[in-house]
């Protein structure tokens, strides 16, 4: 294996707003080469359930993480696709 140097960092951003029942969470890449890929995720509290705010960002950040991981995906095997001349069939 080839050591390679990546001059390159991304990190994410996790933004969240509470309304009492409802936590929504948006998620995106932050950094000077990172690619413009956000995702949003929400969760909604039962109003018979106590109110503990962290069940509630922990689901709506795992909700937005994934749709940011099908977004990177998605522009991933496009790119693939576009320098392969071939629509990209990758393992998953």
């Amino acid at each position: 294996m080839r050591n390679y140097r990546l001059d390159n960092q991304w990190d994410v951003e996790l933004s969240f707003e509470e309304d009492g029942t409802t936590t929504a969470c948006q998620a995106r890449l932050v950094g000077d080469r990172a690619p413009a890929a956000h995702g949003y995720g929400q969760a909604q509290r039962n109003t018979a359930d106590r109110p503990v705010y962290r069940l509630g960002e922990e689901l709506a950040a795992s909700r937005a993480l994934r749709a940011l991981a099908q977004q990177l995906r998605a522009q991933a095997d496009g790119d693939i696709g576009d320098v392969n001349r071939r629509p990209a069939y990758p393992d998953y």
